[in-house]
């Protein structure tokens, strides 16, 4: 793992001192001695983590991760306090100032290598996910990154996982009002509820009678499910050994008894924010693929879809030596419609016309939209015969029912007509079954609409 590190601090000894032992484990390392310095690296440069001392003359610490969190361009880099101020409301206030870890000097080697470690692996996440909104231009990326997520959503719905009724009524107190809080007293169970609901974060207990806690946050994260909600580990004194080896294992924050009420609370909307901040991230991609494979006014998958997904189709076909049919469709006099209705009037007929499509052809078909009226079907192990009382169906379909334009209950005649096509044994390619088709649906234009003809079906 390599990452850039930015280490922020007035005083040129406490630099070295965690330049010396980022270095050590290959990092690259950025320095800066004030705040603007370190924002203005921030918003210049490729940083992966901030290392950001609290107490520098000017602008503190605390100053310059609002300042960092609050802009857009830099909200989601991590940030880590690191001072000699110990007290929990000195820990609760860099916490509600955006930041995502706080160390106290002098930092421990093992403490500060697993806490960089992890949050560098969540940047390159959030990177990627980011790269990938960022290269749409129908999601309103600058909109999204710039929203008080936690602020804005409803109470985060979190898992508490503790055999303890003491502890957990204690936690159930701090969290009424500010969460919707489920518990579970054994492990497996927990796992289980885990799996089943959508929390926003678990929180687990290290203090089990006969289980270890870390097996637990493995199979967490080894589930599809439950890989990508954070996991705060709630440690006694002296466990700073198993509080390591968990950071190493994927957990996101912790905390040691006693726990303190504002701290707890802090912690816990760091950790929704930032989930809710990638939710949306990867919530936006998969619209965009989706958006990027499918016809915006039928719903149906495009042509772009259709020309990646044929030839694999067509592969599998002979490799297994299974039949594959297609269908090619066109609204007959489909000018005259947009001519007589207007293009809202056409529109509503292609919609109609692919709902219609959809109900008459099964799952494993692939129905696209070939391009203006054109529609295309694509029939995995279907023999040309059957693919063809398909089409006839279809055809029949269409042209019993006039179709609803607008809402002040006009209606039109439609009929459609269909080119079938079938792999053939032998030399078959994918253009070869496509031009069967569209050789066949030009006769059936031209013997005179509404019908269906066949090529080698």
């Amino acid at each position: 793992m390599t990452a850039r590190i930015l280490v922020v601090d007035d005083v040129p000894a406490n630099v070295k001192l965690l330049e010396v032992r980022l270095l050590a484990e290959y990092f690259e390392v950025l320095t800066a001695t004030s705040g603007p310095d370190a924002i203005e690296t921030c918003e210049n440069g490729k940083v992966d983590v901030v290392l950001l001392d609290v107490m520098m003359p000017d602008m503190d610490g605390f100053e310059v991760c609002r300042r960092l969190k609050s802009d857009p361009a830099t909200s989601h880099i991590p940030v880590v306090m690191v001072t000699a101020l110990d007290q929990i409301t000195d820990r609760v206030r860099g916490l509600e100032a955006g930041a995502d870890d706080f160390l106290t000097k002098p930092v421990n080697d093992l403490q500060l290598m697993t806490r960089v470690k992890s949050l560098v692996r969540l940047k390159m996440l959030t990177d990627e996910l980011r790269l990938r909104a960022s290269t749409t231009r129908n999601i309103g990326i600058e909109e999204l990154l710039s929203r008080n997520l936690a602020d804005e959503e409803s109470q985060p719905k979190v898992l508490l996982i503790d055999e303890r009724q003491s502890s957990t009524e204690r936690i159930q107190k701090v969290l009424r009002g500010k969460a919707v809080l489920d518990a579970a007293k054994d492990p497996h169970a927990g796992f289980f509820q885990a799996a089943e609901i959508p929390y926003e974060c678990i929180l687990i207990s290290t203090d089990f009678t006969d289980f270890d806690p870390l097996r637990l946050c493995s199979q967490l994260r080894s589930l599809d499910r439950t890989r990508f909600v954070p996991i705060m580990l709630l440690a006694d004194q002296g466990e700073e050994d198993r509080v390591i080896r968990g950071l190493e294992l994927g957990i996101n924050d912790y905390l040691t008894r006693p726990i303190d009420p504002h701290e707890l609370t802090a912690r816990l909307r760091t950790q929704v924010r930032r989930k809710r901040y990638n939710d949306q991230l990867r919530a936006s991609v998969t619209q965009t693929i989706e958006m990027a494979v499918t016809d915006g006014l039928t719903g149906l998958h495009n042509r772009r879809y259709l020309d990646s997904h044929l030839q694999t189709l067509f592969d599998r076909a002979v490799a297994r030596r299974r039949p594959l049919s297609m269908m090619i469709t066109d609204l007959d006099r489909f000018k005259a419609i947009n001519d007589t209705y207007g293009h809202d009037g056409g529109d509503d007929v292609l919609r109609e016309f692919a709902h219609r499509l959809r109900k008459n052809v099964r799952g494993i078909d692939l129905a696209c939209r070939f391009g203006g009226e054109e529609f295309v079907v694509v029939m995995p192990d279907t023999e040309g015969a059957v693919a063809e009382k398909v089409a006839e169906r279809i055809r029949a379909e269409i042209a019993r029912l006039p179709f609803a334009i607008g809402r002040e209950g006009k209606t039109a005649e439609v009929t459609i007509s269909v080119g079938v096509s079938a792999l053939l044994k032998g030399s078959d390619t994918v253009e070869d079954l496509i031009k069967r088709a569209d050789v066949a649906l030009y006769e059936a234009k031209n013997s005179g609409r509404n019908r269906v003809v066949a090529k080698a079906a």
